[in-house]
């Protein structure tokens, strides 16, 4: 074994040199680390006060605070609404968890609000400290729908409006059967395309599919299946109404049917009278013929 002796001046060997310097004891923590050990501290903090619902309750507190102090829902300014019952609408505005005014959600009032069959729509605004500011847009009766035997006035998306006091809608068109209701723009824009429209008194859905024209005079006028055969076949029969000395319509008749194209088969008294006539010219040929 030997070893190595170093004189007095002398430098350490390369490997001795670059040996590492050991520090005793433990390293020091810098201010960002105690920073960001701090910040996750109060994110833990905050984190179980949201979770215990200490926020919500001093939420809670101040909101009851205020509308103590008069921030409370005492007025309702209302404008806009004419057939929906004024009681009706001020029973949705109020009807939510509480009449503080900083409580109150908007847009749960105006949706409680959309939900009234007047309604298409409603805007609410705050004026503080104690008064909602409510505007209204209502629907519009477009024609009346029958449904077992019972009539009620619809707006264009067939929204049943009321049962009641219908008289005031006489001069509306009156849709009838299942699912007419859900048909209404296509009804009034089949009417709507004929001059014949001002004689209609009724549409009639007829196997959820098609439409029977009843006009004030009695007839019946029963269209294809399809949209655009069905207003070509009224515009054809709006043509033979107004031609010849004596219209279709007025009581000779009391149905016709153009369902097939090219074609009108008619009902009513005029066509017995017609084979009637036809039968008598029929029996003076054959006895014209004995003779």
């Amino acid at each position: 074994m030997t070893a190595a002796v170093l004189k007095r001046g002398a430098k350490p060997p390369k490997a001795a040199q670059n040996r590492p310097t050991r520090v005793s004891g433990a390293q020091k923590i810098t201010r960002q680390q105690l920073g960001i050990g701090g910040a996750v501290l109060l994110a833990i903090a905050i984190a179980v006060m949201v979770a215990v619902g200490v926020p919500q309750r001093i939420w809670n507190g101040f909101v009851e605070w205020t509308a103590a102090q008069g921030w409370e829902v005492r007025h309702v300014e209302l404008t806009g609404a004419r057939e929906q019952e004024r009681l009706a609408i001020y029973a949705a505005v109020l009807n939510g968890p509480s009449n503080a005014m900083l409580a109150t959600d908007l847009d749960d009032v105006r949706d409680r609000l959309r939900a009234l069959p007047w309604l298409a729509d409603a805007s609410v605004q705050r004026r503080l400290p104690d008064t909602l500011v409510i505007e209204v847009k209502e629907r519009k009766p477009v024609a009346l729908w029958q449904y077992h035997q019972r009539l009620a006035a619809i707006d264009i998306t067939g929204k049943v409006l009321t049962r009641e006091r219908l008289e005031r809608w006489n001069d509306l068109p009156i849709l009838v059967g299942a699912g007419a209701n859900a048909r209404v723009r296509d009804a009034l824009e089949l009417i709507a395309a004929t001059p014949l429209g001002r004689d209609v008194n009724a549409a009639v859905f007829v196997g959820g599919r098609r439409w029977d024209l009843r006009f004030k005079s009695g007839e019946t006028l029963a269209l294809p299946d399809q949209p655009g055969q069905a207003r070509a076949a009224l515009a054809t029969f709006a043509k033979l109404d107004g031609q010849g000395p004596e219209r279709l319509l007025g009581g000779r008749f009391t149905r016709f049917d153009l369902r097939l194209p090219g074609r009108m088969i008619v009902a009513g008294p005029a066509v017995a009278e017609t084979l009637a006539e036809a039968e008598k010219a029929r029996r003076a040929a054959a006895q014209a013929q004995k003779i």
